[in-house]
């Protein structure tokens, strides 16, 4: 068994993917480790950019867009490490991560997964680098907090503000784009469910490695770039993904606490109508 298994899944990212594969590589000089890129069917060459320039990257071609969900499942059932890395093809990650969080990994019992400081290219924090479980209150904040006149780094409660941003502690919600977790952990839990065809799979299998038993930590003494959002378009089909992921989460866990099921869900129709609405007068 190899020590840890990085998954990357790809789709038409082939220039960030690079980077972000030399950044892994820098990392893994010191484990037995290996790479695995799933590609959704790109069309800008991916395939044979990216295995000419690393014939030792494992390569998963898919024909047709599985989404993210499954693709990651896909590459999780091909790697042979320990240790997955759930890693978003437009990150690029320090040389030494491994050097910290493995030990760190190694020393808690407890840990279902875990996450680091997120950063974007200017080193500003991205705070969803460590989130709490959604309710009625922090999710209303969340998708109105534009119409409110506040920041994103103030959204009350959606946010984890109890861990510091360069402190190491146990969050609720961990985000996709870095999810450090044991293979083991992984399979029992069911990894990301397959419902989720892009966004809110992180939520949910964070949420349902907390209800196992498992604890989540963030941290914070290593720092990824994420350039998030470079390659997503936000048209109609953005919306009703993104939308839909929060709709299939909150159908999933609430449901049975049917007041707040009712608040997320008209919450969630308003927000999904308005954002709409917006993007149409803008383009207008």
């Amino acid at each position: 068994m190899k020590q840890l298994s990085i998954i990357i899944v790809n789709y038409n990212v082939k220039h960030f993917l690079e980077n972000c594969i030399r950044s892994c590589l820098n990392a893994i000089r010191n484990f037995d480790a290996e790479i695995i890129v799933v590609d959704n069917n790109s069309v800008d060459g991916s395939k044979e950019y990216i295995t000419s320039l690393f014939p030792q990257v494992i390569w998963i071609q898919n024909s047709e867009n599985t989404g993210f969900s499954k693709a990651n499942n896909t590459g999780v059932k091909q790697a042979s490490g320990k240790y997955i890395l759930i890693l978003n093809p437009d990150t690029i990650i320090p040389e030494d991560i491994f050097d910290k969080i493995i030990p760190f990994a190694e020393s808690k019992n407890d840990m279902g997964a875990l996450g680091v400081r997120i950063a974007d290219v200017d080193n500003n924090y991205r705070p969803e680098s460590k989130r709490n479980i959604p309710n009625p209150g922090n999710t209303f904040n969340k998708f109105f907090y534009k119409f409110k006149m506040g920041k994103k780094e103030e959204i009350k409660g959606y946010y984890n503000d109890t861990v510091g941003e360069f402190e190491v502690g146990k969050v609720e919600i961990l985000t996709g784009c870095f999810f450090f977790i044991t293979k083991k952990i992984y399979e029992e839990v069911g990894g990301f469910d397959e419902a989720y065809f892009m966004y809110g799979e992180d939520i949910d299998l964070s949420y349902t490695i907390l209800n196992l038993g498992y604890q989540n930590y963030y941290f914070g003494q290593s720092t990824i770039i994420h350039y998030k959002g470079e390659s997503t378009i936000k048209d109609k089909v953005h919306y009703q993904r993104f939308f839909g992921a929060m709709e299939i989460f909150i159908n999933k866990h609430y449901k049975k606490r049917f007041f707040t099921y009712i608040i997320l869900l008209i919450g969630l129709k308003i927000r999904y109508y308005m954002a709409l609405f917006i993007d149409r007068f803008q383009k207008d």
